[in-house]
């Protein structure tokens, strides 16, 4: 009853928050606001938007084959389709159930070609510790991009804030509470691991997977294919976020430094809450609405910059559902009666 509870909570939550945001961001529109939203939206080209999912599809199927390369130090030669099959239903999982998409990668690989889960899953760790120093390095460059708009940002912050009926230098507190939080979940995780025996063991081979992962990166003997691929994920990932500026009138204007911004903040978004639900769209808007000029009925965001946030979010969303119970529809068609 208790893991019940804790798991309709861990989903309930983040996904109040973001319809919350949804909510509020159509409120805070006004008519005129509203109906350039709705106009963005109809004159929205299709064709940029397939265009920007092709350029998505292919960056997973690089997933799923850099994969490969770190499997291969520890005695496993999984095929591709396989990978490719696994990185979608992870994806797909993580829109539905918090942090699952790792767990379920890794048992579907495990299924599939017999790589133990705890191995699986540390590789995937390690996966992820390289695309941190990606995602690091290009809100870097976006920041030395930026200098020159500091004082634009706090500009507009601070008049959002006033609009708020806040005054510009007044905090939340919503840091603290965040911190608080993070501390209270690291001492409940660390009084779970001293007291219970079989906790701390499974803890301790996901550590040892961890580690294992680590070491076939530096291993693997395509060290030059994986950073290839690396580049090329990533890259495939602006490009697919960048196309979709061609694809509502007007967002075309905004400058390379203006779309990494809103690309960096889109992915802290999706990274908050669930899915990215109401966060994604919003945090694109707030930072892209920046590069261009002051909506003209008022406020901080531009309809347009939000009309191009959620046609991103629902584009990108749709193709992980479909793809995603597509490979998971093709694995379990798969696999064996004796699996």
């Amino acid at each position: 009853m208790k893991k019940a509870v804790t798991g309709i909570l861990k989903l309930g939550i983040p996904l109040a928050i973001g319809v919350w945001l949804i909510y509020k961001q159509y409120h805070d529109l006004g008519p005129a606001q509203r109906e350039e939203l709705y106009t963005a939206l109809r004159g929205a080209g299709m064709g940029w938007v397939a265009l920007s999912l092709l350029v998505g599809l292919l960056s997973h199927m690089s997933r799923g084959w850099r994969w490969r390369y770190l499997l291969e130090p520890l005695g496993h030669r999984p095929g591709f389709w396989n990978c490719y099959h696994a990185v979608m239903i992870g994806y797909f999982m993580n829109l539905f159930l918090p942090r699952a998409g790792e767990a379920s990668r890794a048992a579907t690989l495990y299924r599939a070609d017999k790589v133990p889960f705890e191995q699986g899953f540390g590789t995937i760790l390690a996966e992820r510790a390289v695309d941190v120093l990606m995602l690091l390095g290009i809100a870097g460059l976006t920041l030395l991009l930026q200098l020159d708009k500091l004082d634009l940002f706090q500009q507009r912050i601070a008049a959002f804030r006033l609009a708020q009926g806040r005054a510009p230098d007044e905090g939340s507190g919503l840091g603290w509470w965040l911190l608080g939080g993070l501390v209270l979940a690291g001492a409940v995780g660390a009084w779970l691991l001293l007291t219970r025996p079989a906790l701390r063991a499974r803890f301790m081979d996901l550590v040892r997977g961890f580690g294992q992962g680590l070491q076939a990166v530096f291993r693997t003997q395509r060290k030059g294919a994986f950073v290839l691929h690396t580049l090329l994920i990533w890259a495939c990932y602006v490009g697919m976020f960048a196309l979709g500026f061609l694809a509502i009138p007007g967002m075309e204007a905004v400058p390379m430094a203006g779309i990494l911004a809103g690309f960096v903040a889109g992915t802290i978004g999706i990274g908050l809450v669930q899915g990215g639900i109401g966060v994604y769209p919003q945090f694109v808007a707030m930072i892209v609405s920046v590069y261009l000029a002051t909506p003209a009925g008022g406020g901080f965001i531009r309809p347009d910059a939000l009309a191009l946030g959620w046609l991103l979010w629902v584009a990108q969303t749709l193709m992980m559902i479909v793809l995603g119970g597509l490979s998971l529809l093709l694995m379990a068609l798969k696999r064996s009666p004796e699996a």
